[in-house]
C-alpha cells in the first residue's frame, strides 16, 4: 500500500510539474508579445506583419520593431533562460542553495575578461563570448577547487564566492581608469541592460546559448544524482568529477555567453529556480526546462517594467533585479540559518 501511494504521489507530482511548465511557455509567449507591442513608442504588431508580409521596410511600425524592440526582446529571452538554468546547475554541482553566478563571482568573471577582452581587440567583437566564457569557466573551477577542499561548508564558499566577486569587480573598475573607452557603455554594462542590444552582438552568443541549454537538458538526469552527495552519487556508479567538470563548463557557457551582451544581469540564476521548487520541488528533468522558459519570461517582463513604467526615461533591467534580488538573497540567508539550527 505504501509503495502504491508513493507511486500515485509521484505520479501527481509529475503531472503538476508538466502543468506549470505548459504554463512558463504560455506565459512567456504573451510577455513575448506584450514586450513587442509596448515601449516609448505605440506599434502595432498588426503594422508590423502587414509590413513583413508587403516587404514594406521603411514602415515606421516594421523600423522600430525589427531594428530596436526585436534584439532586445531575443536578448531579454536568452539572458534570462541562461542565467536562469545556470544558476540551476550551480545550486545542484555546489548543493547549496544560496549558489547562482553573480553571488559567487562568476558573473564578475565574465565580465573581466570581456572588458580585458575589448582593450586587447577592440576590433574583434566575435571574441567576446569567447572571453566572457573562459573568465566565467576559469571563476566557476575556482570555486570548484575550493568547493573540493577540506573543510569547506556552503556558507563559507559563498561567503568566498563574494569576496572573489569583489575583487574581479575591482579589476573591472581599473580597467576602466586606465582605459576610459574600453567597453562603449560601460555603466550600462556593469549593472545589467539590454538597451545596446543588437542582432550582430546576439549573433555569437546565441550558438553559445543554444550549446549551453541542450547540454544541460541531457544532464538534467545527472543533476538529480549529483545533487544527492559525492558519496551516494559515487555508490550509483556515477564519474562524479567529470559529471561536475561538465556541469560546471555549462553553466560557464551559459553565463559567459549571457553577460557577453546583456553585462552583469545579476538574480536571475537565484530568483527563478527557487520559484520554480515552490511549484514542482527538486526534480531537475522538470525543473531544467521549467528554468528555460521561466527565466526567459522573468527577464523579458523587467525588461518591460524598466521600459514602460519610468518612461520617458529608462531604467536598466540590472537595477530591478538587483531591487528584488538582494532582499530575496537575505531571505533564502536567513531560512537555511534556520534549517541548519533546526
Amino acid at each position: 500500500m505504501n509503495e502504491e501511494l508513493k507511486s500515485d504521489l509521484g505520479q501527481a507530482n509529475l503531472r503538476k510539474g508538466w502543468l506549470v511548465l505548459v504554463a512558463a511557455i504560455a506565459l512567456t509567449l504573451c510577455i513575448t508579445l506584450l514586450a513587442l507591442s509596448f515601449g516609448s513608442s505605440k506599434v502595432s504588431l498588426m503594422d508590423f506583419f502587414r509590413s513583413v508580409l508587403t516587404g514594406d521596410t521603411t514602415s515606421p511600425a516594421y523600423r522600430i520593431i525589427y531594428f530596436s524592440r526585436l534584439p532586445r526582446v531575443l536578448g531579454a529571452l536568452l539572458a534570462g533562460s541562461a542565467l536562469a538554468v545556470a544558476g540551476t546547475i550551480m545550486q545542484a554541482v555546489l548543493q547549496n542553495p544560496l549558489a547562482s553566478p553573480n553571488i559567487i563571482g562568476i558573473n564578475n568573471g565574465a565580465g573581466f575578461f570581456v572588458l580585458a577582452c575589448s582593450v586587447l581587440f577592440p576590433s574583434q567583437p566575435a571574441l567576446l563570448p569567447l572571453a566572457a566564457f573562459l573568465g566565467a569557466l576559469i571563476t566557476a573551477l575556482m570555486i570548484f577547487a575550493l568547493a573540493m577542499g577540506r573543510g569547506s561548508t556552503k556558507l563559507s564558499l559563498v561567503l568566498t564566492g563574494i569576496a572573489m566577486s569583489s575583487i574581479l569587480g575591482a579589476g573591472m573598475n581599473v580597467i576602466m581608469i586606465l582605459f576610459p573607452d574600453a567597453y562603449i557603455g560601460a555603466s550600462t554594462f556593469l549593472v545589467g541592460g539590454l538597451g545596446s542590444v543588437t542582432m550582430d552582438n546576439l549573433q555569437f552568443a546565441v550558438v553559445y546559448i543554444i550549446i549551453g541549454l541542450v547540454f544541460s537538458v541531457f544532464l538534467r538526469r545527472d543533476m538529480n544524482i549529483i545533487a544527492l552527495g559525492s558519496n551516494t552519487a559515487k555508490a550509483l556508479g556515477m564519474a562524479v568529477s567529470t559529471t561536475r567538470f561538465l556541469l560546471i563548463t555549462t553553466a560557464a557557457i551559459l553565463t559567459g555567453a549571457a553577460v557577453s551582451f546583456a553585462g552583469l544581469i545579476g538574480f536571475v540564476g537565484l530568483i527563478v529556480p527557487h520559484a520554480i521548487r515552490f511549484f514542482i520541488g527538486s526534480d531537475h528533468r522538470l525543473l531544467v526546462p521549467a528554468s528555460i522558459f521561466a527565466g526567459a519570461g522573468f527577464v523579458t517582463l523587467c525588461d518591460l517594467v524598466s521600459r514602460i513604467v519610468f518612461a520617458p526615461y529608462e531604467v536598466a533591467v540590472g537595477i530591478l533585479l538587483s531591487l528584488a534580488g538582494g532582499p530575496f538573497f537575505i531571505y533564502l540567508v536567513i531560512r537555511n540559518k534556520r534549517s541548519q539550527n533546526d
